[in-house]
């Protein structure tokens, strides 16, 4: 068994990987008679030339550490949102594209009020909250054509906390 310790969602650390969607600094501007803060364009969303976007309501079983890895995926013609729609941390797992594989694999944990957005053809996890409830506003491409591809680990990777 192989060990990853999951540390926490930064939007540097999740760069090569996607945005991390979040309210940090100032707002872009201020709409709505300056009492709305607008973070604008947070997120390079992608729905490849068959495509549309999509907005569904995904509601997960949540998980505990240590969790055990054994798959990832990845979306070859679209990106995908996952935005929380509770205040809880949930388990974010990324991994480099080795060609046909990932690569090695990073462990986040958000701080329960970032979401996140996978570019197109990043190795990801599958969505891990990990306390109820698990429903997350997910937007991602809408089309007839395949866009998911699964990696199975030979052996798996046991995830562990933040130390």
């Amino acid at each position: 068994m192989q060990t990853l310790t999951a540390s926490p969602l930064t939007a540097d650390a999740f760069a090569p990987f996607g945005d991390v969607l979040e309210v940090a600094g100032a707002p872009d501007k201020l709409i709505n008679q300056g009492l709305c803060g607008r973070f604008n364009d947070r997120a390079q969303l992608e729905f490849g030339p068959d495509g549309r976007a999509g907005i569904s309501i995904f509601d997960a079983q949540p998980r505990s550490l240590p969790y055990l890895l054994e798959m990832v995926e990845r979306h070859p013609e679209g990106s995908q949102a996952f935005i929380p729609m509770h205040e809880q941390p949930f388990l974010v797992i990324v991994a480099e594209d080795l060609g046909a594989q990932p690569g090695t694999p990073l462990a986040f944990i958000t701080n329960g009020a970032q979401a996140l957005n996978f570019h197109r053809n990043i190795w990801h996890g599958v969505l891990t909250p990990l306390a109820s409830p698990g429903r997350f506003a997910v937007i991602d491409r809408i089309g007839t054509t395949p866009n998911l591809q699964e990696y199975w680990f030979d052996t798996p990777w046991k995830v562990q906390g933040p130390r």
